[in-house]
């Protein structure tokens, strides 16, 4: 795995196109990586081959972050100038990633060429979450809600406005109460 890492950082150095990377690549190097650091815990740390097997782990992590990072950069370049990435060329994980940039991208250009007709798309905006007043009946940390805003820390007899979603599982965990409204 060492050697087909090398060779794909390499060529994402030295070219300017995107290489092909097989679709389970980066599978199979996050096992290496697994592989050489429970094979590392196993061993002494003063012998030469846990000092290998450490600078082999370096090594590895280094080349796959800039061959990550290459690889986002090319892939960012060839969608911002509106051309589609053979999909040939791309992992699994890149392939479902790259997925949601080109429908941002492909709905940026009609949001714009549109603009320039002197029209403007409605855009739909996220949907409100509807809360609910509940009294805590035991205390907890803050929690993170379903609109992803924070919530909390709650004391014993607090009073707080909390998403459904949330609130449902908090009643259903015997931790507050739905307060009736009146």
């Amino acid at each position: 795995m060492y050697n087909e890492l090398y060779a794909a950082w390499r060529f994402e150095i030295e070219n300017t196109e995107l290489g092909s990377l097989p679709p389970d690549f980066y599978i199979r190097t996050a096992e290496y990586l697994r592989k050489i650091k429970q094979e590392n815990r196993m061993l002494d740390k003063k012998t030469v081959k846990a000092s290998l097997l450490e600078h082999e782990m370096q090594h590895v992590k280094h080349m796959l972050q800039e061959l990550v990072w290459m690889r986002y950069e090319k892939m960012i370049k060839i969608i911002s100038e509106n051309q589609k990435i053979p999909s040939d060329l791309l992992t699994t994980e890149e392939a479902k990633i790259c997925a949601g940039f080109l429908s941002f991208t492909e709905a940026y250009h009609r949001f714009a060429k549109n603009l320039l007709r002197g029209q403007v798309l409605k855009v739909k905006l996220e949907k409100a979450h509807k809360r609910v007043a509940l009294r805590f009946i035991k205390e907890i940390p803050a929690v993170i809600g379903a609109d992803m805003k924070t919530y909390g820390p709650f004391l014993v007899e607090d009073v707080a406005s909390v998403p459904v979603e949330n609130a449902k599982i908090l009643i259903k965990q015997g931790l507050a109460e739905l307060v009736e409204a009146s």
